[in-house]
């Protein structure tokens, strides 16, 4: 059984994440999505919260698991028996970052790939921190982030 995972922050999740995510699991048999859980950064959702954001945005597939972790995504996909890290890339100053990230995997865990999918072009441009940005401020994100995240940036925001 081919199985990838997907980490990330997704704080919040954007269209761009979840369009990789489908993308993942037109591939795959089953994809993990990781909720990556970083003690030294401050969240503005916390673990349960992105999660639960991700399970409705992604309700209408069938082969996708969501879960918190907290350390190297690397041990996880081996602990669970993933054959591949799925990372999008939105444009190429992400690529430098992703690419020395993937070669530190391979030298902990050779047997598991990364992959890089890109998004959509309608959401290469989009990312967590401009989302919440725009949020902070009172401006519609709907466009950019499935429905029930735009709802609970209205409600953190007020």
């Amino acid at each position: 059984m081919a199985v990838a995972l997907v980490p990330g922050s997704f704080d919040p999740p954007t269209n761009g994440h979840i369009d990789v995510i489908e993308r993942a699991a037109r591939h795959f048999e089953k994809v993990i999505v990781s909720v990556v859980v970083n003690p030294s950064k401050d969240p503005l959702f916390d673990a349960e919260e992105r999660i639960g954001l991700l399970k409705d945005a992604l309700a209408h597939l069938t082969n996708i698991e969501v879960l918190a972790h907290e350390g190297l995504t690397v041990v996880l996909a081996a602990e669970r028996h993933a054959d591949v890290i799925v990372r999008g890339l939105r444009a190429v100053s992400d690529l430098e970052y992703e690419l020395q990230m993937a070669q530190m995997n391979a030298s902990l865990q050779s047997e598991v790939d990364t992959l890089f999918i890109p998004p959509d072009p309608r959401w290469s441009f989009i990312s967590s921190s401009l989302v919440k940005e725009v949020a902070r401020f009172g401006r519609d994100v709907s466009e950019l982030v499935p429905k029930g995240v735009a709802e609970a940036l209205s409600r953190r925001f007020g």
